[in-house]
């Protein structure tokens, strides 16, 4: 690991790799909401996951959530409800198989829900990060232009050194992607998942 921070210091940052995106029964699968790029990331990111298991590293799960008001129904932010208009109630809802981490990354050491792109905005993630003395974050996941990107600014204001997988996010659309991975650089650091993995025992 570089500038003296161990394994034990690192969280890999699972982005909302969650059964209601990435499965074909969950919410987004059954709308026809996807893409191969998303779909392949699981299988990507697991022998990092294990690697960092191995070597004392934390497994950090994000889970973008809805929460569930009165009968049920989900509490939908306006802009959401118009991008994705199929979400309906039970999907995202806490502790449900559709809000969880994907089995092939499962399981996580830490779990943050979340109600808005970036993992830090109202949750616990920042004080449970410091309480660890996790100082390195290696994040993936997705969308590379919603979630990882305001998960990443919102690190880098706070003063965790920052790694983005460029091969280990994706967006709906490779140009997405790649855009908002270009517009990180000046944030962050950007390496591969084989760059990361041959770190971990430097």
């Amino acid at each position: 690991m570089q500038d003296n921070v161990t394994p034990a210091q690192t969280g890999l940052l699972i982005v909302d790799l969650q059964n209601d995106f990435l499965d074909p029964k969950g919410a987004y699968g059954r709308a026809g909401q996807s893409a191969p790029e998303i779909a392949a990331l699981p299988e990507k990111l697991a022998p990092l996951a294990d690697s960092l298991r191995k070597a004392g590293g934390w497994i950090i799960s994000t889970q973008f959530t809805l929460l569930p008001l009165k009968g049920g129904e989900p509490l939908i932010s306006p802009h959401l409800k118009t991008l994705r208009p199929f979400l309906a109630k039970g999907d995202f809802l806490p502790g449900s198989w559709g809000h969880s981490l994907v089995d092939r990354l499962a399981p996580a050491d830490i779990s943050i829900e979340k109600v808005a792109y970036s993992a830090f905005y109202m949750t616990r993630l920042e004080w449970i990060l410091r309480k660890c003395d996790i100082r390195k974050l290696i994040v993936c996941g997705i969308v590379t232009n919603g979630g990882v990107a305001s998960t990443v600014r919102d690190a880098h204001v706070r003063d965790f050194d920052v790694t983005v997988l460029s091969d280990g996010c994706a967006a709906f659309s490779p140009q997405t992607h790649d855009t908002a991975i270009a517009a990180l650089k000046p944030v962050c650091r950007v390496a591969t998942i084989s760059e990361v993995a041959a770190e971990l025992y430097a």
